[in-house]
């Protein structure tokens, strides 16, 4: 059985199809039109654009609430929209899903194309420079009421000007990050 198993694989890395499809990258090109098909079908199915971090604001208010807190009174909570989501759970919330499915094909696609790494981490900065990092994106997300997929594709997707006003934003914000990234944590 192991042979049989060994040979399936062995014709698989070699299989042109594998290779283009799940080995090698996208093109920009092949990767913008599935995203804007992806867009398209989320907005035609959920009757909302798509939007990535507002989801883990709830997963967060799940958290509390299963170890016994409330967000109840908690203005960002506090409507009625947010509270049915709050009491539909997970099973019921179909950005939850769509969020797991971005987190487990993108560990699936790492799989696939072999690109899966444990690296070495080289300093006490770079875990400070992540940590930070993240946690001002996590924040800024939840301050302009979306990140880049909510706030700027969605936007922009959707003919809105506030796309194009986060566009040029995030492009300000990466601009000085990437230099205060050189000028304190390399």
């Amino acid at each position: 059985m192991e042979k049989k198993n060994g040979k399936f694989f062995d014709r698989m890395k070699s299989n042109e199809y594998y290779i283009k499809w799940l080995k090698n990258p996208f093109t920009y090109v092949v990767a913008a039109v599935l995203l804007s098909l992806f867009q398209i079908v989320t907005l035609a199915v959920t009757k909302n654009p798509w939007g990535v971090s507002g989801v883990f604001a709830v997963w967060g208010a799940w958290i509390y609430e299963a170890v016994g807190g409330s967000v109840d009174k908690w203005y960002y909570f506090a409507s009625s929209g947010a509270q049915a989501t709050l009491e539909g759970g997970i099973l019921n919330h179909a950005d939850s899903w769509r969020n797991l499915g971005i987190i487990f094909g993108a560990l699936a696609a790492t799989l696939l194309a072999s690109g899966f790494k444990i690296k070495k981490i080289k300093s006490k900065k770079q875990v400070i420079a992540a940590a930070l990092g993240g946690l001002l994106m996590g924040y800024g997300a939840r301050l302009a009421f979306g990140c880049n997929i909510g706030a700027l594709y969605s936007g922009i997707a959707s003919l809105s000007l506030s796309g194009w006003v986060f566009a040029i934003g995030m492009f300000g914000g990466a601009v000085v990050g990437s230099k205060l990234l050189v000028k304190y944590f390399m």
